[in-house]
């Protein structure tokens, strides 16, 4: 009974209290967020550095035991550990046990930010959620025209780059053909930087000719996708976690979990 009341409290969002735990949570992770980027402002760290570090510590100490908490509320820890969720909340503690073998690696705490995700179960914001999901379903659904496409876009910004490298030489910049596939793709993506620019007529023309094709290349992908999300179908689901293997995104009637078929 006490497992089942303790996976209520921190899995889920639909009672008092576990909505109040989440957002105790959230404003733990944006004060240890802030006390790690105020770390690296060296004004501050010369003042408050140790009140910092300390502060850190404590926040990775909570969230350690919520860690621990979570494993042991849910029937198969196994899966909660390999879940979406339980890689990111397993990151959110390791880099400041690792910063006391490698220094600056509490750094990369940061990516406790992903932890506020849960924003959208905390508020109940379903019509979110499902947004979400069809999004993530389009770009699964989507992931091999696009995977097609970066290999065709890849084998284009190889062979431009060789040919502005024969153009231009390393008299105008072009030093090597891997510098000449940067500028192609930076050229291409429309970024222009402008580190490395063409000097003869020729090359200012191809590279004129790459500006134009980038415009219609960036356009592929988007309309990939968007025929994807076009034949996505929208379904209703609501924030209730499967206490076995923590998958979300069930039927709003759902009883059983439509993964792994324990009971919700």
């Amino acid at each position: 009974m006490w497992r089942e009341r303790l996976h209520e409290i921190i899995f889920e969002a639909d009672t008092a209290a576990g909505k109040a735990f989440d957002i105790a949570l959230m404003a733990c992770i944006g004060m240890s967020v802030s006390a790690v980027s105020l770390e690296s402002v060296d004004t501050l760290n010369a003042r408050y550095g140790l009140q910092l570090r300390i502060m850190e510590w404590i926040f990775t100490g909570l969230f350690t035991i919520e860690y621990g908490l979570r494993m042991l509320c849910t029937r198969r820890p196994l899966q909660y550990v390999k879940s979406f969720y339980g890689i990111v909340d397993l990151l959110s503690i390791l880099p400041t046990y690792l910063s006391l073998v490698l220094e600056g690696s509490h750094y990369l705490l940061v990516i406790r930010l992903l932890r506020v995700l849960r924003v959208f179960r905390v508020l109940k914001l379903a019509q979110y959620v499902r947004e979400g999901r069809l999004l993530t379903r389009a770009l699964y659904a989507s992931r091999r025209k696009v995977t097609v496409f970066l290999l065709a876009v890849v084998t284009l910004v190889m062979i431009i780059g060789s040919v502005m490298y024969m153009v231009e030489g390393e008299a105008n910049g072009f030093t090597s053909i891997p510098r000449s596939v940067y500028w192609a793709i930076v050229t291409l993506t429309t970024v222009g930087y402008g580190d490395i620019a063409p000097q003869t007529d020729l090359g200012r023309f191809l590279a004129s000719m790459v500006m134009i094709l980038g415009y219609g290349i960036l356009a592929v992908p988007t309309g990939i996708v968007s025929v994807e999300l076009a034949r996505a179908e929208s379904l209703e689901v609501s924030t209730q976690v499967c206490p076995a293997c923590t998958a979300e995104g069930h039927d709003p009637d759902a009883v059983y979990c439509k993964y792994c078929g324990s009971a919700i």
